[in-house]
């Protein structure tokens, strides 16, 4: 991929302009971390940019951004500039076009995301933020009063970076993630989900968590029982222990898997019958929480006589054929009995046996 982004450099270099990719492959690239997340910045216009490029589409030609496809890969490309004027802590709704690469660095958030690659593959660092990156030192590019406050994201997504890179952040810019946190109430649920999912699904969540905490983020982002959770491998069982349910916005199916997940921690310990009911993937989840052998459950999962109703040998429709009477209301708890019974190994899944109980029993 970045061999196709070197392509479009020399590209847009040949006719006169210059073209950098910056942001967070360099940086990755410099900390020896693989991505496939290229982005790139150049002194063409989004109109001159469609004069060179077969395939580009244009999302928001007003800030200067332009997706350039190439060769079967996608590449999100914007011109130089300088940004004029904020709204709500969070856009700017005010740019202006320059052909300073240096000026344009200046306007971003934080210093490790300032690296460029030019169009010999080189690695350079023009605002000299290599130490930034030996120190494993997050602050951002100028004052952070302002660049916290001109866009109140970066207060996450520096706990953001801070979490996946597991870097520290320095403490003149700690104190702004703190001092302008109201301003997160701004922000769309939406953005804030996006950033506490990227922490939260962290190997190194831990760190994160506790950032949130230390720099009392937890009240205005309405997660204020984050202190008290079990962090765990999976999204929905972070998510499920905050119980922000109608306050972030979660798909239909992830608030049943939340509130299921909730009626199965309740349980001291998994048998077959939960293990059945409930399903590997939330089970596992309850494992991890309660520090269980999640080994142990796949074990006991896939040994399990029955998987669904489906699998009982006995239907619905043969149950009155072996009573001999009518179809009724009666069909159900008699399955719900059997299907106990098949869990709890008290009887096989066999139809001989499973008609000698029905006719015995009822």
């Amino acid at each position: 991929m970045e061999e196709k982004a070197i392509e479009i450099l020399n590209i847009l270099t040949e006719n006169g302009y210059e073209a950098y990719i910056v942001g967070g492959y360099p940086r990755d690239k410099a900390l020896g971390i693989k991505t496939n997340d290229i982005d790139i910045c150049t002194s063409a216009t989004p109109k001159e940019i469609l004069g060179f490029f077969d395939n580009v589409k244009v999302p928001d030609m007003q800030y200067g951004s332009v997706v350039i496809f190439y060769k079967g890969y996608k590449y999100d490309v914007t011109t130089f500039r300088k940004e004029i004027k904020y709204e709500d802590n969070r856009r700017p709704i005010k740019i202006k076009y320059i052909k300073n690469l240096k000026k344009d660095l200046l306007r971003r958030d934080f210093t490790i995301n300032t690296l460029c690659i030019n169009k010999d593959g080189e690695i350079i660092d023009v605002l000299g933020i290599k130490d930034d990156l030996v120190n494993k030192i997050l602050r951002t590019v100028g004052n952070p009063k302002y660049r916290i406050k001109e866009d109140a994201l970066r207060i996450l997504r520096c706990i953001r970076f801070a979490t996946i890179l597991d870097f520290d952040i320095d403490s003149k810019t700690k104190h702004y993630l703190t001092k302008y946190s109201y301003l997160l109430k701004k922000l769309s649920m939406n953005r804030k989900k996006e950033e506490l999912d990227k922490i939260f699904m962290s190997p190194n969540k831990g760190k994160g968590i506790n950032l949130l905490i230390g720099l009392n983020l937890t009240n205005v982002l309405d997660i204020n029982n984050l202190s008290r959770i079990v962090p765990c491998m999976d999204i929905i069982g972070m998510w499920c222990q905050l119980d922000v349910d109608d306050i972030y916005p979660f798909t239909k199916v992830e608030k049943e898997h939340m509130c299921l997940l909730r009626e199965l921690l309740a349980y001291d310990e998994i048998d077959n019958y939960l293990l059945y009911k409930y399903g590997l993937y939330l089970c596992t989840v309850y494992a991890d929480i309660k520090g269980l052998s999640k080994r142990k459950l796949n074990t006991m999962y896939q040994n399990l006589a029955i998987k669904s109703k489906k699998d009982i040998v006995v239907s619905s429709s043969d149950i009155p054929k072996i009573l001999n009477k009518k179809p009724g209301g009666y069909i159900k708890s008699i399955i719900d009995d059997i299907e106990k019974k098949i869990l709890n190994n008290e009887l096989e899944n066999d139809y001989d046996i499973l008609k000698t109980y029905i006719l015995n029993s009822y």
